[in-house]
């Protein structure tokens, strides 16, 4: 700037078409995911002198402890990423290139906020002890600037991640709009679609991307709140309502720029979250798919 189940979305990269539509997996490499603490205890019945030599016994206990990077964690969607995870106690840590963000909030001071470009990170730095990287990393520009900004910077992300033995990598991708052929081959879509192939190759079975539309809520820029939500928010809410009248214009080119339902920024947000904390979420997730995801970790 994605569980739905054990569901895959929408159709990956040819190179993909063979994997399973639905499955199980036994074994991930937890490697990061864990921290141990040891308890001893003993017991002596009623009645029965305790022996001084009789051995303690060690009882080890493992626990989950997630640590989550956010690429781009002080921008619009990855401060919502940064924000839901440290309310579900996940340790997170934002490569961004402003660093910490000017807004305040209590969960600003939970998070490791560190300046630096994707480019020239020190991946020792940020990815030592991480168990899942987020990457929000996309914009506009040039054609050159789209390439590297939305497909090239991913591609190195997910590289690094894959280096250092990262378990699950996390994309926030983009929704295609049924736009035809000559649109979806600009460089913003190229760029995405090289990053979301990158991902699916090298994660192929904990590798998640996400798909929204239009995304809104309230965003700030240079201090001031613009309120998308209240432009998606009543729309979503109209899509839904003659969802059975549109769906037989869904097949119309470029349709899905007016019927695409918008998606709140706290449901990526918590469709992330579901991705990070569900060791069975992989693939391509639609909209209704990161509702979905959603859903599962609302309270």
């Amino acid at each position: 700037m994605t569980s739905f189940g054990c569901f895959p979305a929408i159709s990956p990269p040819p190179s993909l078409l063979t994997r399973p539509s639905f499955r199980t997996r036994s074994v991930l490499p937890f490697q990061n995911r864990f921290c141990r603490f040891g308890v001893k205890c003993s017991s002596a019945e009623a009645g029965v002198v305790d022996e001084s030599n009789s051995a303690a016994i060690d009882v080890v206990a493992d626990i989950k402890s997630e640590r989550v990077v956010v690429l781009g964690g002080n921008g619009f969607v990855g401060s919502a990423i940064c924000k839901a995870a440290v309310s579900k106690g996940i340790e997170v840590t934002s490569l961004s290139r402003s660093g910490r963000p000017s807004y305040t909030g209590s969960w600003v001071d939970q998070v490791n906020w560190i300046s630096g470009d994707v480019f020239y990170a020190n991946w020792d730095e940020l990815l030592v002890g991480a168990t899942a990287v987020v990457s929000t990393l996309g914009g506009f520009g040039t054609e050159e600037q789209m390439l590297r900004i939305n497909g090239e910077a991913n591609v190195v992300a997910v590289g690094a991640a894959q280096k250092y033995g990262i378990p699950k990598f996390i994309l926030i991708s983009v929704h295609d709009y049924n736009f035809p052929p000559f649109l979806l081959s600009s460089g913003y879509f190229t760029g995405k679609r090289k990053a979301e192939s990158e991902v699916l190759s090298k994660y192929p079975y904990s590798g998640v991307v996400l798909r929204p539309a239009f995304i809104y809520g309230k965003r700030k820029v240079d201090g001031f709140e613009i309120p998308l939500d209240l432009i998606g928010e009543p729309w979503e809410r109209i899509l839904g309502a003659v969802e059975n009248f549109t769906k037989p214009l869904s097949s119309l080119p470029a349709s899905d720029v007016f019927l695409a339902p918008p998606v709140s920024v706290d449901d990526v947000a918590l469709a992330v979250i579901n991705a990070v904390t569900d060791d069975d979420v992989f693939g391509i997730f639609t909209i209704e798919q990161i509702k979905e995801a959603a859903s599962k970790v609302k309270v």
